[in-house]
Order: C-alpha cells, then structure tokens, then sequence
C-alpha cells in the first residue's frame, strides 16, 4: 500500500526515510485556521485537517495518508511559526530559562474502498537553558527560527541551549515517529 506524506517538511520527510519507509510528498492546501486554543485538540485537528485534504483534493485510493502538526505550548500559550524576527525574538525570550511543551498531533487515513482514521498526539517537555538577548539574536541571524513551531529547531544550532527534554525527541523534531511506525504496522 502506498504512503503518503501530507507534508512539505523537510525534518519530516528526513525522520520518515531515517526509519526506512517508502513515501511520496503531497503536500496539503488544507485551510489551518481551527478554533482551538487546547495544544493536544489542536495539533490533533490540524493534521486530520491535513490528510483529509490531500485525500480529497487527489481523489487516492488505497494509500496510507500522513497529517502532522506540531505546536510549541508554553504554559497556556501556544506558539506557532513566528511572524519576522521580532516575533522570534519574542518567543524565544519567553522560552529561555523554562520549561515548555511540543505537542504533534498525527492521522493516519487508510483510503480503500472505506476510511479507516486513527488520530494521536505526542507531547514532550523540553527545557531550555538561559539565553542572553545577544545569544537569542545570533540564533535568529542563522534564519533557522523563522519555518518553526516556537522559533526554534532543537536538531540544529539551538542544540547549545537545551538543558534536557522529557519524551520522545523525533516528536520535538516533527514526528513522533516510533509511534507513528508502530501505528502503521496495525493499520498495513
């Protein structure tokens, strides 16, 4: 059966050829704006909203669909992709010294002559060391922060200001992708 990634992730796509799958991209024009300020219910809905879109738009039939979202959660917060620098600035401001949530919501969708949908999330803590306004500022200049959920990539340069995570790190990345194999193995 084929699989399908509904997602123009580079981190994804990485995580998803790392454990030996065999994918194709397409990625979903799906309509993001969800009422939800709940991080579990929002990245839950969000990569539903993704697959179905992709299962629709492109009519597929026996193929496994892949959704994903990932949101950063800080405290009742939820931070998305930052809007310019001063928006990365901010979030990384707010993350420095603390401890905050990675929330990835997935879907898988089974298209056979039925749809077969399982939804799930991942949430790991993830704690940061200090960072000086000067240090956040370097950060921003590499341009990494600006296609991130919460201004930040934890496998690239910011690696110098983790202090520890509590989870699954791929779910961090983009994927929680142990799970997410697990899952597909039921569904094959």
């Amino acid at each position: 059966m084929r699989i399908v990634l509904a997602s123009g992730s580079p981190r994804r796509r990485e995580l998803l050829t790392q454990i030996g799958l065999e994918y194709e991209v397409i990625v979903s024009n799906a309509d993001e704006n969800v009422d939800c300020d709940e991080p579990a219910k929002l990245v839950e809905e969000l990569s539903y909203v993704k697959a179905k879109a992709v299962a629709d738009e492109y009519n597929l039939k026996d193929v496994i669909i892949i959704g994903a979202d990932t949101v950063v959660a800080n405290g009742n917060t939820i931070l998305g992709k930052p809007n310019g620098e001063e928006g990365a600035f901010e979030m990384l401001r707010q993350l420095s010294g603390r401890a905050h949530e990675v929330y990835t919501g997935v879907t898988l969708l089974k298209v056979t002559d039925t749809v077969e949908r399982i939804t799930f999330h991942e949430c790991t803590e993830v704690h940061f060391y200090e960072m000086t306004d000067e240090e956040i500022r370097e950060y921003i200049a590499t341009k990494d922060p600006m296609d991130k959920a919460g201004a930040y990539g934890i496998q690239g340069f910011c690696a110098r200001y983790i202090k520890g995570i509590e989870g699954d790190y791929n779910n961090v990345v983009g994927l929680p992708i142990g799970r997410l194999y697990q899952e597909i193995k039921e569904v094959l």
